[in-house]
């Protein structure tokens, strides 16, 4: 059975709003936020429980032209330790993606994210536990904006599956691109460079 991507072994494969983001609120979910100082070359990140900073989201994020769409493989970089240039690099984009508001995440790459990191045949045990897991995908929610899906992304998965030869879960991925008309996907699982209709794709790891 076709799982979609496959990278690394994590084996698994997943609007800008209309109405105010409401008053600022706080989270203290996280002990790996993109809002604490950056890895530092050859350090991982803090162990469980050391690093609980809080966020504020304010209510100038507001809907811009938006540049990109993240994938899951984004996300799950930013805590494998076992590739650390992918993971330097996932923090990076990820961490200009806070600053500039330019990525979008879909609802695919967070419920993606949660299945991957906590897989448990991986060699050397999950890249999260259930709990960790949970709350780096609140953190997600709090940091970044999240695209949700419809009927026409469903329909629209539906074509590019059959027009562009996509598994299935690669073809919902692009859809929401498409959907929401974002210019590029950031993903090492299509083909780097490709356009997919108005989508193109960008390998930020290669």
């Amino acid at each position: 059975q076709e799982t979609g991507f496959d990278a690394s072994g994590w084996g698994i494969r997943s609007y800008c709003p209309q109405k105010p983001l409401g008053p600022p609120r706080t989270s203290e979910l996280g002990w790996k936020s993109l809002t604490t100082p950056p890895i530092e070359d050859g350090k991982e990140r803090g162990s469980v429980g050391r690093l609980r900073p809080k966020i504020v989201v304010g209510r100038e994020r507001i809907c811009t032209i938006v540049a990109a769409l993240v994938d899951t493989n984004v996300l799950v970089y930013l805590f494998d330790h076992r590739y650390p240039k992918k993971q330097k690099i996932a923090e990076q984009l990820l961490r200009k993606g806070i600053e500039e508001d330019n990525v979008r995440v879909p609802h695919q790459a967070l419920v993606e994210f949660v299945a991957a990191t906590t897989k448990k045949s991986l060699s050397d045990g999950p890249l999260l536990e259930d709990s960790e897991a949970r709350q780096e995908a609140e953190e997600f929610l709090h940091q970044f904006t999240i695209l949700y899906p419809n009927e026409n992304v469903f329909r629209l998965a539906l074509r590019g599956m059959a027009a562009y030869q996509l598994s299935w879960f690669d073809a919902h991925m692009w859809a929401y691109a498409e959907h929401f008309g974002l210019s590029e996907i950031l993903s090492e699982d299509f083909q780097d460079g490709r356009l997919y209709g108005s989508v193109q794709i960008r390998n930020p790891f290669d």
